[in-house]
């Protein structure tokens, strides 16, 4: 017979197909009372599927009293209840998946955006307003020649130099603390580093030191000409203040992927023609997300086949 698993959260579709061909799935999201269907199924279930996102709390695993595998599609983002499954001793598995370079490849693509005026340039053809020769609705900016300052040097902070370097660019940088690795230019306060960019790329973690460090008074620095970009997290750039910024033209322009409150978009935001929006989508690629259901599927089947799992989590 066929192991009963739960799904708690939408995933990838042919993921999903895939599961359904080996298992008896459960889809909880899809129930109009969930709480009726746990009471119904739980007690069959082996096995739950959720997604990095979502993660999993005590209250999901309580009903299911024979859980032996958590899978989970994607990363944890400190949304795994660890405690609860180790009480348990229950398996939880991951999908670890090169995401840094799909998320580079995103932020530079915003920045191509914002600076040449892309989504605004289709806007404007699409509503019919261009009748006149090439160059008609305005002026954007070139990339080459210009400098690139990433804050946050990790895996996707030097995808993004590398990217950045490709196109004529100069690359420096902000963090913590100076790389002995790369010889590019480092500046240990952030404003100092926005005074010399003409574009701000945001790509560090957030944390209790990165929380709001974009603020006002940075974006100043980056001038009337600069443009940012945020591929980490909302919080780290002071939405307030770049509302403000974007409204006032202090600065040329902004590129986001990460809100503060998402998916939650402020009107503002959506007002502004020198901003470029997109649904926090810097791993969203077809070849990711095959990748991740590909792992999420053999480590299902290595549970259940008695094996080890091939992507535990531990911690």
């Amino acid at each position: 017979m066929k192991p009963e698993i739960l799904v708690i959260t939408p995933i990838y579709a042919p993921t999903l197909a895939k599961l359904e061909g080996e298992y008896v799935v459960h889809k909880l999201w899809t129930a109009s009372d969930p709480q009726a269907l746990l009471r119904e199924v739980g007690f069959g279930v082996r096995a739950m599927v959720t997604t990095g996102f979502v993660g999993f709390k005590r209250s999901d695993i309580d009903p299911l009293p024979r859980l032996e595998i958590v899978a989970c599609f994607g990363n944890g983002h400190n949304t795994y209840d660890m405690a609860a499954a180790k009480e348990r001793g229950i398996v939880v598995t991951n999908t670890p998946d090169p995401t840094s370079e799909t998320v580079a490849e995103l932020a530079v693509a915003l920045l191509l955006d914002v600076s040449r005026r892309i989504g605004e340039s289709d806007r404007y053809v699409r509503a019919g307003h261009w009748t006149g020769g090439p160059g008609s609705f305005g002026l954007g900016h070139t990339v080459m020649g210009k400098t690139c300052g990433i804050v946050g040097l990790g895996s996707i902070g030097r995808g993004v130099a590398r990217r950045a370097e490709a196109l004529g660019m100069s690359v420096c940088y902000h963090g913590p603390r100076e790389k002995a690795d790369v010889a590019y230019r480092y500046y240990a306060d952030v404003h100092d580093l926005a005074r010399d960019a003409d574009a701000l790329i945001i790509t560090c973690p957030l944390t209790a030191d990165t929380r709001g460090l974009v603020d006002g008074a940075v974006l100043d620095a980056l001038g009337r000409e600069g443009f940012v970009v945020n591929v980490g997290r909302g919080p780290i750039i002071d939405e307030s203040a770049l509302i403000a910024a974007l409204r006032e033209k202090r600065i040329a322009g902004a590129a986001l992927d990460v809100y503060w409150n998402e998916p939650h978009v402020p009107e503002p935001l959506k007002a502004l023609e020198n901003v470029a929006l997109v649904p926090h989508s810097g791993s969203s690629t077809v070849e990711i997300r095959e990748e991740r259901g590909a792992k999420l599927l053999a480590n299902l089947a290595a549970h259940f086949a008695g094996r080890p799992v091939l992507h535990p989590v531990t911690a």
